[in-house]
Parts: C-alpha cells; structure tokens; sequence
C-alpha cells in the first residue's frame, strides 16, 4: 500500500493527523503504541483503556509520552483530544463514545469484553481494527453487519498472519491465478501444552503465558485460519486442519507435494490449513492454479515451477509494525485489509484438553482444560458444537473425555452475556441457526441500539 505513506505525509503537513485509540496494553499493545506515536506520521494515539490503568501509563511511557491524564468520564477524555493530550483510563467504553476518535484498536484477545467495546465503538461510528482473531472468529460476521449498516470499516490488522494472507491473496488474484490454499506457517503444535509449559518461554520474550500456550496448542492458528476463511468463502480439509509437519527448515515453495493435489484442483473454494517445521516462519503463503498455458509458461520462466500449483509466500509477519497502515485503510481509504464476506464457513470449536468433570467452569482460551480446532461452519451447526469464544465461564453438565469436542448440549452458558447473543443473532441473520432458538423477525441490528 505505497499510496498510503503520501497520505499520512498530507495529514501530518496539513495539521490533520488520524486520532486513533486503543484497547488493552499488553505485549502487542506496547509495540503498536511505540510505532505510532515514533515512527508513524499523520497519526496520533490518543488514548489507551486498560483494566489495570498503571500498564497503560507504562506503554505511553516506553513509547516516549509522558504528558498524560488519567480520565474517567467521555467529556474528560474530549477535553484531553481538544487539547493534544494523551490520556489513559480503565474504562475502554470511553474510547468507544468520546468524539474526536477516528478508530479504535482493540487489541486484547479477550472475546466478551472485546465485543462490547467493538460494538458500542460502531455504534458511535468509529472505524474498527482488530488484533483480536479470537473475537472475529467467533462474531466476526454479524459484527461485519452492524459496521456496515453504521458506514464504519471493519478490519483485522495487516502485520497478523491473516491479515498479511489476505494481502497475498489479493496479489495473487491480481496476477489472474485463483487461490486454492492459504497457509500458515508455525514452529509447533502440540494441543496439551498449557502455561505452566509455556510459562519459560513467555518469560523470555516478556508476553502472557496464556497467549503464548494458545499459539501452541493449536487454538490460535484455528482462530487466525478461520478467519482467514470466512474472508474467502474458504473451508477446511477436515476437522483440525490437515497440518503437515515436515523436516525443519524444508523451503516453503514445496509446499505443493504437502496437500491432496485432487482436492485443491477440484473447482471448490479452496481450503485453509498449515504446516510445521517449513521455512521461512513464521511466515504464510498461497498456493494458487491457472489454467493458460501462456502463462504457465511464464511463470516456469520466473521459477515458479511447472504447476498445476503455484506457490507464492510472504517471509515474515511484522505484527504491531504494520498495524498502523491497516488504520490508514481503513480511515482514509475505506478499505479493509480482512473481514468476513458474509456467513461464517468455518469455525472454532471447544476440544477437551484433559479430563473434564461435572460443575467444572470452563477456563479461558490458552489456559488448562480446552483447545481450539478449527471445523466447517455447516457441520458445527449439524453437530451444535460449541464454540471456542464462548466456552470460557461455561459449567460442565457431566464428565467430558480428554480430546472429546464439546457441544452446547455439554454445558451451562453464563447469563447475560453480549457475546452469546450476538451468536444468536450471528446465527439467525443468516440462517444457520441450529444452535439457539432466535426470533429473527424481533431482531434489530439498529447501530443506535445501546448494550
């Protein structure tokens, strides 16, 4: 996106700079602030929520800004925008209402929480960027609904692996080749690691052991994959992804010897997967066909090889590095670098990490007693699976076995809760309802609807 950096280079020297917010200051967090408010023209951070306001003090502080003030009502946060000062609070609602914000960034992983924030930040019509694959992969689509009907952009960020699949699909749609299989690139897999497992290597790089197990024990990838899918129209070769592993440091450009060759050529959508152990990582790429002989000829000349299977990839993920250009798509531009097309394809569903007892409540996504797979969204509604984004809070109904894929009939949901309604509306707005009972006909998708 080389147009972009004239763009901000136009806002900085007309004294128009894009005022965005952000939600959460955890690892990633810290790196997105840095690289706006130090390298970033024409943009400005304006403002970061977090339940605990000290870390948020402590990003602006690692990110150079010093002059801030801690605020607790919309109207302080708006006087503090008015006059060029960076505030910090503990309620992420403020970020959502204030005027003055153009974007905000939500970048927490946390699904319920992250839903509110995003749904009354659409409803105030402020353009949406995701660093939460987690919270698309669960709602994305229906929140897609309501950020269209409010005129708002919906994005997950550029920099994540989706994000930057989505930017190598779009490349290599241009070059008139169809997109068969989108990758990921990862360095493990192992379902039953946990924090206290993973808790060595977060320390070492200063991240939440939590995230760091969600990444290895499957979880994130099914999010980030899924995502990748609803985007596409996209599904999955099976439940939990085909997954090679192959010899460490084997070159991603043989990736076409790696997945069925009659799947992939035969006129579907095409599928989402990943593979362990293949260089460059943690990178993704595309595998894509063209039928024209001339160009085929081509592309043999430029070492691509014979085909039928085109391999294209993309090294490196520059997570809160490129989270910034996503911003500027979306506000300046109008355009999203990912969000889903319309209903969900695939989804993430709830697997039993271990042994599971009656009147357990189910812990978070990354922690002890689930992980994530990824499963085409037709067969969880058949099934009524249950959903990974919402399991977290659930109450056990009876004994679950150890890698057993749980359904709602398993459990108790909590009351109350915004994520299970916007299932439910998900669900009902496009006609895939099995798994909740809804009255479409009394459902309003109204932006102004306060939670």
């Amino acid at each position: 996106m080389l147009i972009i950096d004239k763009a901000l280079a136009e806002r900085q020297r007309t004294g128009k700079p894009i005022r965005v917010a952000m939600v959460g200051a955890g690892f990633m967090a810290r790196g997105v602030a840095r690289q706006i408010c130090c390298y970033v023209q024409g943009m400005e951070l304006v403002a970061i929520a977090n339940r605990t306001v000290d870390k948020a003090r402590q990003v602006y502080a690692e990110a150079g800004v010093a002059d801030l003030q801690e605020v607790s009502t919309v109207a302080q946060l708006e006087e503090c925008i008015e006059r060029g000062q960076c505030a910090i609070t503990d309620d992420a609602l403020l970020l959502s209402r204030a005027a003055g914000i153009d974007a905000i960034i939500e970048v927490t992983g946390a699904v319920e929480h992250g839903a509110q924030v995003v749904l009354e930040a659409i409803q105030h019509r402020k353009h949406i960027i995701l660093l939460n694959a987690e919270l698309d992969g669960t709602v994305g689509p229906i929140l897609k609904v309501y950020a269209d009907r409010a005129g708002v952009i919906y994005t997950v960020a550029d920099g994540d692996q989706p994000g930057v699949t989505l930017n190598l699909v779009r490349f290599v749609k241009g070059l008139g080749i169809k997109p068969v299989l989108c990758g990921n690139i990862k360095g493990l897999h192992d379902p039953y690691r946990n924090p206290t497992t993973q808790e060595g290597f977060a320390r070492q790089w200063g991240q939440n052991p939590s995230m760091v197990t969600s990444f290895a024990d499957g979880s994130k990838i099914s999010f980030e994959q899924a995502v990748i899918a609803n985007a596409l129209g996209m599904r999955v070769a099976r439940r939990g992804m085909l997954g090679p592993t192959v010899e460490p440091r084997t070159p991603i450009t043989q990736a076409a010897n790696w997945y069925p060759q009659e799947l992939l050529l035969d006129g579907g959508p095409g599928i989402v997967d990943y593979v362990v152990g293949a260089e460059p990582g943690p990178g993704v790429f595309v595998l894509g066909t063209i039928d024209d002989p001339v160009q085929q000829h081509y592309l043999n000349l430029y070492k691509l090889g014979t085909g039928p299977l085109y391999c294209f990839y993309t090294p490196y993920h520059l997570c809160h590095f490129e989270t910034p250009t996503t911003v500027a798509r979306a506000v300046l531009f109008q355009d999203a670098a990912l969000a889903p097309q319309g209903a969900a394809t695939v989804e993430v569903i709830t697997a039993a990490k271990v042994q599971l007892r009656a009147g357990q409540v189910l812990d978070g996504i990354g922690h002890y007693h689930t992980y994530g797979l990824a499963e085409n969204a037709d067969i969880a509604h058949q099934e009524n699976l249950l959903p990974l984004g919402v399991a977290e809070g659930c109450v056990l109904r009876h004994d679950v076995a150890k890698d057993q894929a749980l359904t709602y009939d398993d459990v108790i949901l909590p009351e109350g809760r915004l994520i299970d309604r916007l299932r439910r509306e998900q669900a009902a707005y496009f006609g895939s309802g099995a798994e909740a009972a809804v009255d479409i006909e009394h459902l309003t998708f109204d932006p102004a609807t306060k939670l």
